[in-house]
């Protein structure tokens, strides 16, 4: 994909979060490499790109570095690292692929910083971090037609290098990539992305393992949208996850690459929120949340969105999350609304919770804050 285009999707991964998990690896210095990583810049001669490219992108890639390890709720902790120069903190680049012309220099790299600067940097700091790998997954990108049936034509191939594009090996989630399989039928298709177990079972004798997690694309040119269902078991467990993207131009290439990168984000928020302990993975303060019940504890926020429609996909992501209850809207306007629920664990675990569901659940300054995640 276009190398200033791919730069953008991958400033917005390291800005994406999710929901809880279940760990497996140890901690790796694999995760200190963040690879696949594009460059784009132009200059008076090739020389001279090639040096504002190189310099430029490991400075970038070490920002998306730092935001790979630190969960979202901790990321304005980071503002007290954004004098560091990257220099300091590099190991080593390797070139996957490159071209040029006389004035411009466009590349894949891999930047591989060493781990234990980062590590000491960010614990001298006091900032909170995850570097364990969660076990490999396999991801299934398929493209839907309006009729149900499975596209193999230039959409799906789209779809596909969309996820080929990412880090694969280095991120916090690490997946393989496998197509669809034949004996997969339309109606599993169905039945994974409406969450139920039979086509979990099915997917797992199909690929051989567990950890399968269909990516469904379905355009909607009509609408000019791309509907997107992240379904199957992550490292962390059982979920589903909806999100429509919209097609700007006609240019629904752009629209699955964004989907991919906000997907990986969504796995690594995960796994970055079940394995941090639940203070640190929060930040909150108690004094947002009264005591708890015997329905759970009571949580009070102000949702804060830009339509109606936007809130009312809220609602019902927030309606559809197992263990929230006794939902109650205070009052409610064009651009928010004021309410109270009951979940277990409080604020901080529904803050985790939530972002698997796409959205996220932060401090303002009286009150917390629900919002799209991204």
């Amino acid at each position: 994909m276009p190398a200033i285009r791919t730069r953008f999707l991958c400033a917005m991964l390291a800005a994406l979060v999710a929901g809880p998990l279940a760990a497996v690896a140890a901690p790796s210095d694999e995760v200190f490499t963040v690879g696949n990583y594009p460059v784009d810049a132009e200059a008076a001669n090739a020389v001279a790109a090639k040096k504002k490219a190189m310099a430029d992108g490991q400075q970038a890639a070490f920002r998306s570095l730092l935001k790979r390890l630190v969960p979202v709720t901790d990321y304005d902790r980071l503002r007290r690292l954004s004098s560091l120069k990257s220099s300091g903190f590099l190991d080593g680049v390797a070139v996957r692929s490159e071209r040029n012309s006389s004035t411009r220099y466009i590349a894949s790299l891999d930047f591989s910083f060493r781990a234990d600067s980062v590590r000491a940097v960010l614990q001298q700091e006091g900032i909170p971090f995850i570097e364990e790998q969660a076990r490999e997954i396999t991801v299934v990108p398929v493209v839907v037609g309006a009729d149900g049936t499975v596209d193999a034509g230039a959409a799906a191939k789209a779809w596909t290098q969309a996820w080929k594009d990412l880090d694969l090996e280095h991120s916090l989630t690490p997946f393989g990539l496998q197509p669809i399989k034949g004996e997969i039928a339309p109606d599993t298709l169905k039945a994974a992305a409406a969450g139920r177990g039979g086509a979990e079972r099915s997917l797992a004798g199909a690929y051989g393992t567990p950890y399968v997690l269909l990516a469904i694309a379905e355009p909607d040119p009509a609408a000019k949208r791309l509907n997107v269902t992240l379904t199957g078991i992550d490292a962390v467990g059982s979920f589903t996850l909806r999100r429509s993207y919209r097609v700007f131009d006609g240019d629904t290439v752009y629209a699955m690459e964004l989907a991919a990168v906000v997907g990986l984000g969504v796995l690594e928020g995960r796994w970055k929120a079940r394995k941090l302990p639940p203070v640190a993975a929060s930040g909150y303060a108690p004094a947002y949340a009264s005591a708890s019940s015997g329905g759970g504890t009571q949580v009070s926020m102000r949702a804060q969105y830009q339509s109606l429609s936007e809130w009312s996909e809220m609602r019902r992501q927030l309606l559809s999350l197992p263990g929230v209850e006794d939902v109650r809207i205070e009052a409610e306007s064009a651009r928010g609304a004021d309410l109270t629920l009951r979940f277990p664990g409080g604020a901080s675990k529904l803050a985790s919770a939530l972002y698997g569901s796409g959205l996220a659940l932060e401090n303002g300054s009286d009150r917390l804050i629900l919002r799209t995640a991204y």
